[in-house]
């Protein structure tokens, strides 16, 4: 199984690398106007435009082409973005953790609040507690993630003013050591809250029902009958057997969370990729939007991968299934 899996993710990654190759060149005109657009090239030098040419093996076939630019890849040369000056790879690794923070910490607080949520929530089936959590999450869920942000910003940041309007930091402030990871903290509260709101749901939603249906096994029923507390019923029995779904979705969840970032993002003007994406489709800076879509879709492919190699270890009798 674990090598048909691998040989699958390997077919999309070169179906993937092909199509970020074969898209510019399908443009009619000049493929090295596709690539960098009508703006660029109209500030180009001859000398550039000669440079760009050998660069991109564009007087040559188009598998020389290909294989020009899976070697670019192997060296890093994701191309250079007019824009900004600098070569794309430099630009992303700048502009990457800001995402990857943003992401991570909301998988973090979003799987364990949405675990506990759901314990409580799928123990207590039936009661007020259960109902006000089932309604209310599932309102939240209904709503999204982009939405949820200028709810908050509108909430907090303009009318309330108890946040910052955008960015990361505050600029010129000289912060250092624990205060500037207080700041840091302050400017990623609204956007974090938005994508754990967002996703909060379908953690809680698995949690429960797993819990429901824990709770009515014959072990439940030996741990009472032992005299065992509560507590130690709910989260050491039920709880800890109710894990497992909601650890095998929380890949699948990180590659939602990961996309729905980018959205939330522009919403506050937070510098990660999505700032950076629609910074480049502002500027029709091609090889940096060419350059964020395949980190993209890279990262996305790479985590589900890995999810997929974690299911038999985490569940043996998932590769018997197969």
């Amino acid at each position: 199984m674990s090598r048909t899996v691998a040989i699958n993710y390997i077919i999309a990654m070169v179906f993937i690398l092909t199509l970020n190759f074969i898209l510019p060149r399908l443009m009619p005109g000049d493929p090295l106007q596709a690539i960098y657009g009508e703006e660029a090239m109209l500030a180009m030098t001859e000398e550039l435009k000669a440079t760009l040419v050998s660069r991109f093996a564009l007087d040559q076939s188009p598998g020389e082409q290909f294989a020009a630019y899976c070697l670019a890849l192997a060296r890093g040369d994701l191309g250079h973005s007019y824009y900004y000056n600098a070569p794309v790879l430099e630009i992303l690794l700048g502009f990457l953790p800001w995402t990857a923070l943003l992401a991570g910490l909301a998988l973090v607080i979003s799987t364990g609040l949405g675990v506990i949520l759901g314990i409580e929530s799928g123990y207590r089936r039936g009661r007020p507690l259960d109902g006000f959590m089932l309604s209310g999450l599932i309102f939240f869920n209904g709503l999204p993630d982009f939405f949820l942000g200028a709810l908050l910003l509108l909430l907090f940041g303009v009318t309330l003013q108890m946040a910052p309007l955008a960015g990361a930091m505050t600029p010129y402030a000289g912060y250092t050591g624990l205060a500037l990871v207080l700041d840091v903290l302050r400017h990623l509260a609204l956007p974090l809250t938005a994508l754990v709101l967002a996703r909060l749901t379908a953690t809680y939603l698995l949690t429960r029902n797993t819990m429901i249906t824990t709770l009515g096994e014959a072990f439940i029923v030996t741990a009472r009958a032992k005299g065992c507390p509560e507590y130690s019923i709910r989260y050491r029995h039920a709880g800890r057997n109710a894990l497992l779904p909601v650890i095998t979705n929380t890949g699948l969840q990180f590659t939602r969370l990961f996309t729905g970032a980018l959205f939330i993002e522009i919403i506050f003007a937070y510098p990660g990729l999505g700032t950076l994406l629609y910074n480049a489709l502002l500027t029709r800076d091609y090889p940096l939007l060419q350059g964020i879509l395949l980190m993209v879709a890279l990262v996305v492919l790479t985590i589900n991968y890995l999810v997929d190699r974690l299911y038999p270890k985490i569940d043996p009798r998932v590769s018997h299934a197969h």
